[in-house]
């Protein structure tokens, strides 16, 4: 509940008309502090940062990764659905783990590490169920920031052109 809502409410202001605007003032101040998220579906690799073991040798994961595609980008983090929720005994989503993951922008790789943060199981039957995970940028290289936030800006122009990846065309190199 918003703190006007909360104010209207103490002063049993019944004002439909009120409440309206109320209502979607709130909606308008929540749109604004969160990252807008854009719908995009992108092939999307996924796979665990190397962890280093009790004997302090660094163990790689590249091996073992789960192919999906993303839902929505953002900013901040980005929504992809995989076919399950974990790669061998280890979960996407909790205990903070560093995935690291790849997507495919317009015939260009972007990679960042991410830290999943929620997922759902969608689909309707067993044999089509999937999970949408929900995961938080914690890193990037500059130049990869560079061609995400171009792609979030341009992407339904860099979608439509045909056959020829945007980022080869000068755009962005």
């Amino acid at each position: 509940m918003s703190h006007l809502t909360l104010v209207l409410s103490c002063f049993k202001v019944n004002n439909p008309m009120l409440r309206e605007l109320v209502s979607r003032f709130s909606v308008s101040l929540i749109e604004r502090r969160a990252s807008i998220r854009k719908k995009y579906q992108v092939p999307v690799k996924v796979y665990f940062a190397p962890e280093k073991n009790p004997l302090n040798l660094t163990v790689s994961n590249a091996d073992l990764f789960l192919s999906g595609e993303t839902v929505d980008l953002s900013e901040t983090g980005i929504g992809f659905e995989v076919s399950t929720i974990r790669i061998k005994e280890k979960y996407l989503v909790g205990q903070e783990r560093l995935l690291n993951v790849e997507l495919d922008l317009a015939g260009k790789k972007v990679r960042m590490q991410m830290v999943g943060k929620r997922y759902e199981r969608v689909g309707i039957h067993a044999s089509t169920e999937r999970y949408l995970i929900g995961a938080v940028i914690t890193d990037m290289s500059p130049d990869d920031r560079v061609k995400y936030e171009y792609f979030l800006k341009n992407g339904k122009k860099l979608i439509k052109t045909s056959g020829v990846p945007a980022f080869e065309m000068g755009v962005i190199d």
